[in-house]
């Protein structure tokens, strides 16, 4: 099936897919990941987009951002494949494309999804088997999610702020939800939404964002009414039951 031109819209979450071509590795030395963080984070200040997740695998890229405007993420895109690509070909010894095509990108909006993409992104080199704790990682931002580190690159977004009022606790809650493996209906969700670039979105944010640009939304209907929130037993934030 044919990708669908993409959904981004200004001051909406966007997970960021980007394979090496061929499934080729895309990260070699340490210096490699380093360099790439860096020109995130340089060139997301500089076209105004937050980050709110990452994980850079051997072979692909997993991004969780907002940008302030349409063009932000693209700019954004553009600019961080040049300069990486310069780098790992002329320490390589190589030439040519490095990344498989165009990025794919899908809007993540309300609790569910974007807590679902968080912990989908930082979750991927346990479920690679690469290490047993997202925050043993080097290469995501689960360290800092859980607060085992600060890094200046990762804004948190409104969702994840939303865990507790207090960054302690905040820290707690997500370690506890990025602990456990997501649902499978929610991994499908994530899996068709990159596939096909429509939105994970509430029905009300689907037709509404229709409406606005004219495009379908979704194969059919809109998809099914999100679960809802529960509020788990003694603690002080909306627990997610995803």
């Amino acid at each position: 099936m044919p990708r669908q031109a993409r959904f981004v819209v200004g001051g909406v979450a966007a997970h960021i897919t980007q394979r090496g071509h061929n499934g080729d590795v895309c990260f070699i030395g340490q210096s490699d990941y380093l360099l790439y963080l860096l020109h995130l984070r340089e060139l997301s200040e500089k076209h105004g987009c937050a980050v709110h997740a990452y994980c850079l695998m051997t072979n692909h890229v997993h991004l969780l951002l907002t940008p302030d405007t349409e063009r932000a993420c693209s700019n954004l895109m553009r600019d961080l494949g040049q300069r990486y690509v310069q780098h790992f070909n002329k320490t390589q010894g190589r030439k040519g494309t490095l990344w498989q095509g165009r990025y794919w990108a899908n809007i993540a909006q309300s609790a569910r999804y974007v807590i679902g993409c968080y912990r989908y992104i930082e979750r991927n080199p346990v479920v690679a088997h690469m290490v047993s704790a997202a925050a043993d990682y080097p290469w995501s931002s689960a360290a800092v999610n859980t607060g085992v580190r600060e890094d200046r690159l990762i804004q948190p977004h409104a969702e994840y702020l939303a865990l507790s009022e207090d960054a302690l606790r905040r820290h707690s809650v997500y370690r506890d939800v990025l602990s456990q493996a997501l649902d499978a209906q929610l991994v499908r969700e994530i899996g068709e939404s990159r596939d096909t670039g429509y939105p994970l979105a509430s029905d009300s944010f689907k037709a509404e964002l229709a409406e606005r640009l004219g495009r379908k939304t979704g194969p059919g209907q809109p998809g099914r009414p999100e679960k809802r929130i529960e509020k788990k037993s003694g603690s002080d934030h909306d627990f997610f039951s995803i």
